[in-house]
């Protein structure tokens, strides 16, 4: 994985953590009734008007960012070369070796671990 994707993976991950802590903060639609007979909403920290407005651009801001880095990796994941594992890697080199013994005919013929027998 290159380095620009885990950093937006890494954001991604804040990003949801941050979306997901906004969305609990905001107080439902019935608690609108209670702020009418005067519970205290003049006393908050976003003022007379509430914290609703603040947090509602906050949660879209958030969102669209999630939306746009989501569509950003999506498109990195699909565009990148596809990396060969180990195995297959080691694989391959086994076969390039056997074919370059081959070409030079020091190939063995069998596997590289066993003694060739004495023909008698």
């Amino acid at each position: 994985m290159t380095t620009l994707q885990t950093t937006l993976l890494v954001l991604q991950v804040f990003i949801a953590l941050g979306l997901i802590a906004i969305i609990l903060v905001q107080h439902g639609k019935g608690a609108d009734a209670g702020a009418a007979f005067g519970s205290g909403a003049s006393n908050t920290v976003f003022g007379s008007q509430g914290s609703g407005n603040f947090l509602t651009k906050m949660t879209t801001l958030l969102a669209v960012v999630f939306l746009v880095n989501s569509l950003t990796l999506g498109y990195l994941a699909a565009n990148t070369a596809e990396t060969v594992s180990l195995m297959e890697q080691h694989a391959a080199e086994q076969a390039e070796q056997e074919r370059a013994a081959d070409e030079q005919g020091t190939a063995s013929g069998g596997d590289d671990d066993m003694p060739a027998i004495p023909q008698q």
